[in-house]
């Protein structure tokens, strides 16, 4: 990972629209380095004062090296845009998109692997080191600067737990959002190493939902290899039982649906930190609180 607030920046997307202006603009006034924007077929213009590209090999030529690239384009050709930044030497990707097509993700995956590319989402609000970089869709006002790391599958989760931190007084060394589709690039596993090196960071929050066993295979590494204090939160605990009640991501499907794609249930997820021993909180405003109970904990 190299995010600072000298890193250049690109934005793909597949059209100029006034969303992705907003989006533009977001970043580029929290002091991100944005330093061309790619759209095919509309090269020459510009958005915002920044210049827009048709391919990403004319950014590379006339601003040299790119060190990330934000992705906004349409599902379906998300697949090509983050090839095309790949191939141009680009090796950290945010992926805000929802909805990618689970084969084309598949491909992208073996192909960061292969190119040791990092890839944030899809469907996802990417990261924030607060007064630093934003590389996303974050919402700035909920974050300030402090030492808990933040990792979350849901945009608005990760909000809301940022929030509670802010007012808590404890502040955030760096917030990602990993993504909630079906299947992301980089993983809790990725980032609880890279937090776990992070002199920034001194406590680790981890905010899952139901769906999946990625939060289990996070509580098996946190015990065999994170030295860290990690505080878990679960999602999802008193959602129906037989109702669907229609979330971007699995947090509000309901748990029948989740047994039938051999999903994990939150009780399994809050078993497996249990017994990692980790402080798992029941609502988001218990955070904060067993934040400090953990590095109290730590010290003695």
């Amino acid at each position: 990972m190299n995010l600072t607030p000298d890193s250049k920046v690109i934005v793909q997307g597949t059209t100029i629209s006034p969303s992705l202006a907003h989006a533009v603009v977001q970043m580029k006034t929290y002091g991100t380095g944005i330093v061309a924007c790619v759209s095919p077929g509309q090269g020459g213009q510009e958005l915002s004062g920044i210049p827009v590209f048709d391919l990403v090999e004319q950014v590379i030529t006339n601003v040299g090296e790119i060190d990330i690239s934000v992705i906004f384009v349409h599902p379906y050709k998300v697949l090509d845009a983050a090839l095309e930044a790949i191939a141009a030497g680009i090796r950290q990707l945010i992926i805000v998109t929802e909805g990618m097509p689970p084969l084309d993700m598949v491909r992208l995956v073996r192909k960061a692997e292969i190119t040791e590319t990092l890839v944030v989402g899809p469907n996802c609000s990417g990261i924030i080191i607060p007064d630093k970089l934003l590389l996303g869709t974050h919402p700035s006002e909920f974050y300030k600067p402090g030492n808990v790391g933040l990792l979350s599958r849901s945009s608005t989760l990760t909000y809301e737990v940022a929030a509670e931190l802010t007012q808590a007084g404890l502040g955030e060394s760096v917030a990602v959002s990993i993504g909630s589709d079906f299947i992301v690039g980089s993983s809790f596993l990725q980032w609880l190493e890279i937090l776990d090196e992070d002199e920034n960071t001194d406590v680790i929050v981890l905010v899952g939902e139901m769906g999946g066993t990625s939060e289990e295979e996070a509580a098996s590494y946190i015990a065999e290899a994170i030295d860290k204090p990690v505080v878990a939160y679960i999602a999802g605990l008193h959602a129906p039982a037989t109702k669907l009640l229609g979330h971007a991501s699995l947090l509000m499907t309901s748990k029948v649906v989740t047994n039938m794609v051999d999903a994990g249930t939150v009780e399994s997820k809050i078993s497996a930190f249990k017994t990692a021993e980790v402080l798992v909180a029941e609502r988001p405003s218990e955070i904060p609180i067993l934040i400090k109970k953990a590095l109290k904990r730590r010290k003695k």
